[in-house]
């Protein structure tokens, strides 16, 4: 008798969980999640920033099936394939042919050419390792704040696929297992080398309905404009197997989104029983330098940076504009709306931000009719902060903002400006609230900071629902001025309530009052003085001009509310 060599096939193993319409959660292999993508809401990993890589993983998969046996550049090749795409009735139908002739390297435990991994990837003292080196909500000397107590001594093969996944796009950096035939080691040990590539993105994908819709949406066409595609592009598993040392080809790469999507950041060794995985070795793999990749990764916003071009001695660099977890994705808007934002525009010199090519994709769908204008899609941003040089995963940020693509529209931009402008309104309203705590502070006598940082909190707290309530209606609106101008009213009853409470919970020192310092010189303060401040600034921003556009300014515009 023999016995059979083990094997988790993840392309028909269930092992990717998944939320279905109905709210109910299962794991699904592959095969089973292309098809039964239209009844699949979203994947449901363990973190967010899972769900973003499995969701490239399985992107990868459906640009290399649709290429066919030609293995175009990328697939779809240009917009008018993608319109074939969306309007089938079973787009995903090559999937299927294309798992079953890649089906030996979507082996978990294949000998030879493991998933994402290197065969007989080892150390000189063969050392094996704790599964909390994989599994990322297992802070390293740090259980007892975790998921897990006191850590991961044991993981399913389903559960392992997943984190090996995220670990080749989100592994922190510090030192590394030194890996036998990697040049690198020295004295044993892989010394630091940054974050696996999607750590140093501020993540951007667009969500649909459905994973279907996902994943169409974010299926970049060809002919996209300034995205980089080679005929060498392709993913992970129909590359050579990797060895535990870099790549030689790493000049001319990524080859484009396949590659990208699949990037081998790390190198790999899940040890096992026939139970499941007790260990692992891992190791440096790939690096990718994050300066000027723009072309390439489409996901996250980019910021050029001053420093590192004096510091490099290049004309333009740009880097990931990685996400601020304090920030909610509605304050971002202007980040996220293709060619909207100030700074955006190209100049001779270069332009300051760039915005995600993922939204200028959609942007394009807008403006050339592909999608509808009042079609609702929602642009999730999914990232990781590092902390202690960048050794542990800190926080993870998880938001979306929900939008009828018409904001997106080229050819017509007051939808965007509107929501920009609806923003602004905002945020101006709120640092007048934040300004009002400050006054009370200082009339009785206390530190202002606390008390704005405060203000500003609730403020932005407050507004939430109601501004992506707006937002989310503004695509159906007639008119996006008149939309902003219910906008502005709202806001002004909002945050002028927020002000009342302020001053009913001011105190007698507030009351009272004192002498402080001006930009004028001395001057009085007390609550009424303030509250008097507050009610004249909030009605000067808040004015909305009867007969015409309200982000114009006019003579005739009135406050909403007279001071007091």
């Amino acid at each position: 008798m023999t016995t059979a060599e083990p094997s988790f096939d993840l392309t028909d193993r269930p092992w990717l969980p998944v939320q279905f319409t109905d709210g109910s959660e299962r794991e699904l292999s592959l095969l089973d999640v292309f098809d039964q993508s239209r009844g699949i809401r979203r994947p449901a990993g363990d973190l967010p920033t899972q769900d973003f890589a499995l969701l490239r993983l399985l992107l990868a998969i459906l640009h290399d099936a649709l290429g066919g046996a030609t293995q175009q550049v990328s697939a779809p090749a240009d917009v008018g394939e993608w319109e074939e795409l969306w309007e089938a009735d079973a787009p995903f139908a090559p999937v299927a042919g294309y798992l079953e002739r890649h089906r030996g390297r979507f082996d978990l435990l294949h000998p030879r050419e493991p998933f994402f991994q290197v065969a007989g990837l080892h150390t000189a003292k063969e050392e094996i390792f704790s599964l909390n080196r994989l599994v990322a909500d297992v802070p390293n000397g740090d259980p007892f704040f975790s998921m897990r107590r006191p850590g991961a001594d044991r993981l399913g093969f389903a559960e392992a696929a997943r984190w090996l996944v995220h670990a080749q796009a989100f592994d922190s950096s510090g030192i590394k297992s030194g890996a036998v035939g990697d040049p690198r080691v020295k004295a044993g040990k892989g010394y630091p080398l940054g974050v696996a590539w999607a750590g140093n993105l501020g993540g951007v994908l667009i969500e649909g309905d459905t994973l279907h819709e996902t994943l169409l949406l974010n299926l970049m066409a060809a002919d996209t404009a300034h995205q980089h595609f080679a005929e060498a592009d392709r993913p992970a598993w129909r590359a050579e197997a990797c060895g535990p040392a870099e790549a030689t080809d790493l000049a001319q790469r990524p080859y484009g989104l396949r590659d990208l999507y699949t990037w081998q950041s790390r190198r790999v060794l899940l040890h096992h029983d026939a139970d499941g995985v007790h260990g692992v070795v891992l190791a440096y793999g790939d690096r990718l330098e994050p300066h000027n990749k723009h072309p390439y990764e489409p996901m996250t916003r980019w910021r050029r940076s001053p420093a590192q071009e004096k510091k490099r001695g290049e004309a333009l660099v740009y880097l990931p504009q990685e996400h601020d977890p304090a920030q909610t994705a509605w304050r971002g808007l202007k980040g996220l709306l293709a060619g909207q934002e100030a700074g955006t525009t190209q100049r001779d010199e270069g332009a300051d931000r760039l915005p995600p090519r993922i939204v200028e994709w959609i942007a394009r769908l807008a403006t050339e009719g592909f999608l509808p204008r009042r079609h609702l899609i929602r642009a999730r941003v999914v990232g990781a902060q590092y902390g202690t040089q960048q050794s542990v995963i800190d926080e993870i940020t998880d938001d979306g903002v929900l939008m009828s693509v018409v904001l997106l529209h080229r050819a017509d931009d007051r939808y965007g400006q509107a929501a920009l402008s609806a923003l602004g309104d905002a945020e101006a309203a709120v640092r007048t609230l934040g300004d009002l705590a400050a006054d009370l502070a200082l009339a009785s006598g206390a530190d202002p900071a606390p008390g704005k940082d405060a203000a500003l909190d609730l403020g932005f707290g407050s507004l939430d629902t109601p501004y992506r309530q707006w937002l989310r209606d503004l695509g159906a609106a007639p008119d996006p001025y008149a939309q902003r101008d219910r906008w502005r009213r709202r806001l002004h009853k909002t945050v002028l309530d927020l002000g009342a409470g302020l001053l009913d919970d001011a105190g007698l020192a507030a009351w009272e009052g004192r002498v402080v310092d001006g930009r004028t010189g001395p001057r009085w303060l007390n609550d009424t003085a303030a509250e008097l401040r507050f009610r004249t600034r909030l009605g000067r921003l808040l004015t909305v001009a009867p007969d015409e556009p309200a982000d114009l300014p006019t003579a005739r515009s009135v406050p909403l509310e007279s001071p007091v």
